[in-house]
């Protein structure tokens, strides 16, 4: 079967009520927190991506018990202590950094040697921003001269709470602080720039002692030593950033609606949506309600002919960085001239996606001016295309490969997009869905 797709015609008019898949960070968050419960969690519309079945992987490896009944997953928690730790013990992260970099905070009392390693991509990512803090604890790691993978981690009994300062808004490293803090006597002290907040949000639901003070720039969290978890059922909410490539099609598409249904609406996510409605582009919340600390609704998005450029606001770049590539698309469409900027930390997920996405919107006839932290996009409200593009190289990063689909089917051309595995890593049932749109 071959490993690409082509793309010869433009997607025609839709009106869909649609499910996309289970939110991948509360996906992961949720096997981590359950496999730590004292007792049994099940949860329903888990993601069923190769980043989340590594979680579940990982688990079974230290001796948790893991069944899967037709669409529940139920987890035989053995309590904060009860994983089962082997000596050089080889764990894989595959392409998941926040499987890779939570998991190191649950390891931190490990008394023996566990090397983690992932797939060619996650191989290529920075370790240090979460070793670094973690040997605060008393860990001790040994890492690659630039820090990448494999990495080999031990802990110890005596672990020392610390403070921490986590500038860079990533909750991948907050979290890992927080899992570790919860195994620490004492109180550790995180003072983090905004960023998706998950991990509180359950600690909260969960009553563990973990306070989370809110500043206008930061988040206050002090962690104290956790006695036992409570067994955590979850159903859960679709995926906001899997949503956010339908909502892009719709807006971009002619005569088109679409409603997503049940869709994580957590503030700290929805920087897509803030920046889309600025440009111009119909969003609506329906059915709105809070569940587990979450807030979750239907989203109902509406063709946009009228579309502006925007001059992106720094303070929401954190809770976009996923759903940049889908945005630039609407900015390629749109009057003017957009601007996106402090936007680095594009180049260091699964692929150079800053510049891949320059590289892309330059072969589809868009002008850009690419700086090492900055796009500017000059806008075409008349944009076709009606040339051939390949897209392939890209380091099989599942967003390049969806955003790539999405643009093909707005814009037009005949496109042949590569490595077509890539989205299994988060969003497996993407095509199906595209396919459905037209039917």
């Amino acid at each position: 079967m071959p490993n690409h797709i082509l793309i010869e015609n433009k997607i025609g008019k839709f009106n869909k009520k649609i499910f996309v898949s289970g939110d991948k960070s509360i996906s992961i968050r949720w096997v981590l927190f359950a496999s730590l419960a004292s007792g049994i969690s099940k949860a329903k519309n888990l993601l069923m991506s190769e980043d989340v079945l590594a979680a579940i992987d990982i688990i079974k490896k230290f001796g948790i018990k893991v069944i899967k009944k037709k669409n529940i997953f139920i987890i035989h928690g053995k309590g904060l202590n009860g994983y089962n730790y082997k000596n050089n013990s080889v764990i894989n992260a595959k392409n998941s950094a926040t499987l890779g970099r939570l998991i190191l905070g649950l390891l931190i009392n490990s008394p023996k040697k566990i090397k983690l390693i992932g797939d060619q991509s996650l191989s290529k990512r920075d370790f240090k921003r979460v070793a670094f803090p973690l040997t605060k604890f008393g860990a001790k790691f040994q890492l690659k001269k630039n820090f990448s993978l494999p990495l080999t981690i031990c802990g110890t009994k005596n672990l020392k709470p610390i403070k921490y300062y986590e500038k860079r808004g990533s909750a991948q490293c907050k979290s890992s602080i927080i899992f570790a803090g919860m195994r620490t006597k004492g109180k550790t002290i995180i003072k983090a720039k905004k960023s998706r907040n998950h991990t509180e949000l359950l600690c909260k639901f969960l009553k563990l002692p973990v306070k989370i003070t809110n500043k206008k720039k930061y988040d206050l969290i002090e962690v104290n030593k956790v006695n036992k978890i409570n067994p955590l059922n979850y159903q859960i909410p679709s995926d906001i950033s899997s949503a956010a490539f339908f909502i892009v099609l719709t807006a971009l598409s002619e005569n088109s609606k679409i409603v997503i249904k049940k869709v994580n609406i957590n503030p700290s996510r929805i920087g897509v949506i803030t920046i889309l409605k600025k440009m111009g582009v119909k969003i609506f919340f329906r059915n709105k309600n809070i569940y587990r600390g979450e807030e979750i609704a239907d989203i109902c998005v509406l063709s946009s002919k009228k579309l502006n450029s925007i001059k992106c606001p720094i303070h929401l770049n954190s809770s976009a960085i996923d759903e940049f590539l889908v945005i630039f698309l609407v900015a390629a469409k749109a009057k003017g001239i957009s601007y996106f900027r402090d936007i680095a930390e594009l180049n260091t997920k699964e692929s150079p996606r800053l510049k891949l996405a320059s590289k892309i919107l330059k072969m589809m006839g868009v002008k850009n001016i690419l700086t090492k932290d900055s796009i500017k996009i000059f806008g075409n409200p008349k944009l076709i295309i009606d040339r051939k593009i390949v897209i392939k190289n890209f380091y099989k990063d599942h967003r390049i490969f969806m955003t790539s689909v999405i643009a093909a089917l707005i814009f037009g051309g005949k496109w042949i997009i590569h490595n077509k595995e890539s989205i299994n890593t988060s969003f497996p049932s993407f095509l199906k869905i595209i396919k459905n749109l037209n039917t």
